[in-house]
């Protein structure tokens, strides 16, 4: 009898203590690949963002179950344990915990889990094989070390929003931030690829380590191109709207009834789209022949190009477009996003079970492995919906244990 094939982290124990969203980002992940995640929450309380409604989750009846639909996006494939780390009986009992497990996440401020002895060199001690990642807005050191931080505002000091929105000058000019929380979840990917890394070094070391990652060096980090095109052109970029700093046309461009997105990548597909809108007269024309010239010559480029689009509606432009498979996209709405054939037939939007209602929906994980498929065997949990069954499984707890610690509120 064949067995159901397993999932590339399967075994591995994980600890969450982490809120908000790029530690839980990280720990979805880990529990996609398989990973036996546990979320330690505050009890009466928890992860702050299962408050940050609405929408929230509707039961059978069609009523609130309190569940935000934030909290949803971020935490399936984990187990709730409702324990008080603040209290010293909390503190053995997530100490007996570790000593257990393969992985820890935080993102308390500096200094927190160090004042409850659930620090790493408290830990490592009792597990060497631990590896323990530490969220937060600007790192263990320097002068902003002990500051908090969330998504908006590291996204406005890393950068990202000088080079995000339109120019100053044009209707709407200035500042944006990206419509997710791009530094959180960009955070969340890279505390996942380094406890991926951590755990292949711990598997020839016998040892584990500890991530210090910070939402500010991520966020600056995640500036790619950009930040390139600064520190070695020494002028700084300014924002663009949709436009690319590097690639001329690679952009939005208005047709007779909407918009499309361009992203014309090399000069064989921009002879291509000259063809489509009528302009080849200027196939070959030395002005526009490279990306170079095109990106000298950007506003006559495309003030040109986007009269010809003017003259059909998206409908005609997509079909001409595709046929010559030049590279664009519909801007779509998120309504428009899962009823796309492509993301039906990839299944981008998945159902998954839930204490309070039939079922949550949820959005497929993207990686499509060839023999350890990723795993959908948990919806994300209600606040402590697990506390017992992980306390007896992980550490051979009793009722009458379990009982004692949920009179005295440490579960």
């Amino acid at each position: 009898m064949n067995q159901a094939p397993q999932s590339p982290l399967a075994g591995l124990k994980v600890l969450d203590l982490s809120r908000i969203l790029a530690g839980p980002w990280a720990s979805q992940l880990l529990g996609d690949l398989g990973a036996d995640v546990v979320k330690v929450e505050r009890p009466g309380a928890g992860d702050d963002t299962r408050n940050w409604g609405p929408p929230y989750l509707k039961d059978s009846a069609g009523e609130d179950t309190g569940e935000a639909a934030y909290y949803l996006c971020a935490n399936r494939n984990k187990r709730s344990l409702a324990l008080d780390i603040s209290n010293p009986v909390g503190q053995a009992v997530l100490r007996r915990m570790a000593a257990l497990s393969d992985v820890l996440i935080e993102n308390f401020r500096v200094g927190t889990m160090a004042r409850f002895g659930l620090d790493y060199t408290s830990l490592s001690r009792l597990n060497p094989r631990l590896v323990y990642c530490s969220i937060t807005a600007f790192g263990q050191q320097g002068p902003e070390a002990t500051a908090p931080g969330y998504d908006a505002m590291i996204q406005a000091r890393g950068g990202l929003m000088s080079i995000t929105g339109r120019a100053d000058g044009e209707p709407g000019g200035g500042p944006q931030k990206v419509g997710v929380a791009i530094a959180d979840l960009m955070t969340g990917m890279y505390a996942a690829s380094a406890i991926q890394a951590a755990l292949l070094a711990r598997a020839h070391s016998g040892l584990g380590q500890y991530i210090d990652l910070a939402l500010y060096d991520s966020q600056v980090a995640m500036l790619a191109n950009q930040a390139s095109n600064y520190l070695v052109g020494g002028v700084v970029p300014g924002r663009l709207g949709t436009a690319h700093p590097n690639i001329v046309p690679y952009q939005s461009f208005a047709t007779a009834d909407g918009h499309l997105m361009l992203a014309v990548g090399n000069d064989s597909q921009f002879e291509r789209l000259l063809e489509v809108l009528g302009l080849v007269d200027l196939v070959g024309d030395s002005r526009y022949a490279t990306n170079q010239a095109r990106t000298a010559r950007r506003g006559d480029l495309v003030g040109l190009l986007q009269r010809q689009f003017l003259s059909q509606d998206t409908a005609y432009w997509s079909q001409r477009l595709t046929q010559a498979q030049v590279p664009f996209g519909p801007i779509n709405r998120l309504d428009q996003v899962f009823d796309d054939p492509q993301a039906r037939y990839r299944s981008l939007a998945i159902d998954l079970p839930h204490a309070f209602s039939e079922s949550v929906p949820s959005v497929a994980n993207p990686i499509r492995f060839s023999r350890t498929p990723v795993s959908y065997r948990h919806g994300p949990p209600v606040l402590g919906q697990h506390s017992r069954e992980v306390l007896v499984e992980w550490l051979g707890m009793d009722a009458c244990d379990l009982d004692a610690l949920a009179e005295s509120g440490v579960i």
